[in-house]
């Protein structure tokens, strides 16, 4: 075992808090959007992850009642249940923060992390890391809203000029922010090059509170490697779950004991599919659904494919293009016929 995995699993025993949430564990699923949708979170949830965050919402999308904000905020049969809101007024997003907390969210994300270009071109995601003045008046606005903890979700900077995360983070902390979760990398990055872990620890360095770590973890090592280049407390796994929710409770499993957890079986893994497939049909409707879960569809096939599955490379093009719910069933489950070797606790 990679030594640093060894100490990290003892180091990484005690319980990790949010306020007074306390948490199983030290590994979350990253709010994606278009992607941590209710369905993959349950999945990830119920193969052990630590925390699942919700795709960013629009903020006054979110309080005018727009329907594909309150999709993306459903958190039923999810516990913590986290809401990440997105937006550039201090008004709308402490309406947004509040309207989340009625609805029953444990824990209130902010981002300031998106680089999507229809994001910042109004302001709003990792722009506003160009402005902290702003940014700060977000924060203040989202922490007086609501009686549940506020978190926060950034990059490094806006660019190599402006690594200002540190300030940013000490920033929130002073008003209220119970934890922050930096990725790797800045804005005009995008998610190119390598995530750098190292330059996180300027975060961990300037504050008290809890500091995530997030970007490129893709494998157990990287998990290691992460928290040992990072000193942070927790890590955050985004694209490296797609098509495989399990993994993040595997990491969480890893970080608790040194040792990556067996891997779920192919009818399990068959049936976490099957139920997130069904959960967008029922959340969208037929042809919504079946657009929405194609980027899933053909991470799962990816992913079996990798694991040892003889029929789901085959399987892949038909599976995403199939307009008949009961055949993209069918072809979802052809994927999973096939049990692989199964990695050792």
């Amino acid at each position: 075992m990679n030594p640093a995995a060894s100490s990290l699993g003892i180091c990484l025993r005690a319980p990790l808090a949010i306020g007074t949430l306390q948490l199983s564990g030290r590994a979350f699923l990253a709010p994606m959007s278009g992607i941590t949708d209710v369905g993959m979170r349950r999945a990830a949830l119920h193969f052990g992850a630590s925390l699942v965050i919700s795709e960013m919402v629009a903020s006054d999308d979110f309080v005018c009642g727009e329907q594909e904000s309150r999709i993306r905020a459903e958190g039923e049969g999810v516990s913590p249940h986290v809401v990440q809101i997105a937006g550039r007024d201090p008004h709308w997003i402490g309406e947004a923060a509040r309207l989340a907390e009625a609805s029953g969210a444990d824990v209130i994300d902010i981002n300031m992390g998106c680089p999507a270009k229809r994001v910042t071109g109004g302001l709003a995601g990792s722009a506003l890391m160009r402005d902290i003045e702003l940014a700060t008046e977000i924060i203040r606005a989202a922490v007086a809203a609501v009686s549940v903890p506020v978190t926060l979700k950034m990059r490094l900077g806006w660019d190599r000029a402006c690594l200002n995360a540190p300030e940013l983070a000490r920033r929130a902390e002073a008003e209220g922010i119970a934890l922050v979760t930096v990725h790797g990398r800045t804005r005009e990055q995008f998610y190119k090059g390598e995530a750098d872990w190292r330059a996180i620890r300027e975060v961990k360095q300037v504050v008290a509170i809890h500091v995530v770590a997030n970007g490129d973890c893709t494998v157990p090592a990287d998990a290691a490697a992460m928290l040992a280049a990072s000193g942070a407390d927790a890590m955050m796994i985004g694209r490296g779950a797609v098509g495989r929710p399990w993994f993040v409770g595997q990491i969480a499993h890893f970080l608790a004991t040194g040792k990556l957890g067996t891997a779920p079986s192919f009818r399990a893994r068959r049936d976490a599919a099957l139920t997130h497939y069904r959960t967008l049909l029922s959340l969208f409707g037929r042809e919504q659904g079946l657009r929405h879960a194609r980027k899933h569809l053909a991470a799962y096939a990816e992913w079996a494919a990798r694991d040892g599955s003889p029929s789901a490379a085959t399987l892949r093009l038909p599976l995403v293009t199939n307009e008949n719910p009961a055949e993209v069933e069918r072809l979802l489950s052809g994927i999973f016929e096939y049990e692989p070797l199964l990695e050792a606790a």
